[in-house]
């Protein structure tokens, strides 16, 4: 399938998808509001498949690069799922330890684009974690739409847990020297957020994309170098930044924010017509170098 581009659709119709993939209309509501740009032959199913993610744009490190080891590594989280499960990935060539970064998928489990991720990270010099919300009931089933279902049935809090878990593993684990970093992606930007005050004393850097934020009491424990990531189309999530910032102001948190002009939620994700090649490019050199000063 040829890559679309957000300019393609009308911006209304990208806010009816931001909606439905994050649980504000179900999928026949969609279908319904979508059917008044199904127009030149095309229907409202037609646009949802042109929307929805296609793995194959994903493909920036492979699995089989034979610069990047990677493989599924368990780890507990007692105060959370019990046993959990993530990718690791760290440079094949790599000797000795290195700096550890934590890779938060979006609402729906680890997906092919977060796989890439994580390998995208150990490319560029450290060792990367992006554990599984989904391991429980089994792990990302393969589809979107399966993984949001899935995911919204479980216990929030126990998510939360499974990533601060995953955090302290990455932490002590052998490969790793201790400094730890975290980026997310829409509800894994807010689990970077979160993990950033939940482990002021282990998470060094944050670098969350697109994510909700915390209260001001919260922000106020955070002792990372943030580096935010919004797009300036995201209304929904946007909403919530003048009082986020506010907050970091006030405790006197380290942070950079950049709200990159004309893009949709989701524009780091090369899967989808939301995303968009320069600020994803550009977000992503300032989170890589971000980690490099303040992990390495």
């Amino acid at each position: 399938m040829e890559r679309k581009t957000a300019q393609e659709f009308d911006q209304e119709l990208l806010y009816l998808y931001d909606y439905y993939v994050h649980g504000q209309i179900d999928r026949r509501t969609f279908l319904e509001r979508a059917a008044k740009f199904a127009v030149g032959g095309l229907t409202a199913l037609a646009l949802l498949e042109m929307l929805n993610p296609h793995y194959a744009f994903a493909a920036e490190v492979p699995k089989d690069d034979q610069r990047v080891k990677s493989d599924y590594v368990k780890y507990p989280s007692p105060e959370g799922s019990g046993e959990m499960r993530g990718l690791f990935a760290k440079p094949a060539k790599a000797t000795g330890k290195l700096p550890g970064v934590i890779v938060v998928h979006e609402n729906r489990g680890l997906n092919p684009y977060i796989e890439d991720v994580a390998r995208r990270v150990a490319l560029a010099g450290f060792v990367a974690f992006a554990p599984d919300a989904l391991y429980p009931l089994g792990g990302y089933p393969g589809t979107d739409d399966e993984g949001r279902t899935m995911q919204s049935k479980l216990d929030g809090k126990k998510i939360t847990e499974d990533f601060v878990a995953a955090t302290n593993f990455l932490h002590g684990y052998a490969d790793c020297n201790g400094a730890i970093g975290v980026t997310g992606f829409c509800f894994g930007g807010g689990i970077a957020n979160t993990l950033a005050w939940r482990l002021p004393n282990i998470v060094k850097a944050s670098a969350p994309y697109y994510g909700g934020q915390p209260s001001a009491e919260n922000t106020a424990k955070i002792k990372a170098t943030m580096l935010i990531h919004y797009g300036e189309l995201d209304t929904r999530i946007n909403a919530g930044w003048p009082a986020y910032e506010a907050a970091l102001k006030a405790a006197h948190v380290e942070y950079e924010a950049f709200i990159y002009p004309g893009v949709n939620h989701g524009f780091h994700n090369d899967t989808t017509p939301r995303y968009d090649k320069a600020a994803a490019e550009l977000s992503w050199t300032r989170t890589i170098a971000l980690f490099k000063r303040k992990l390495v």
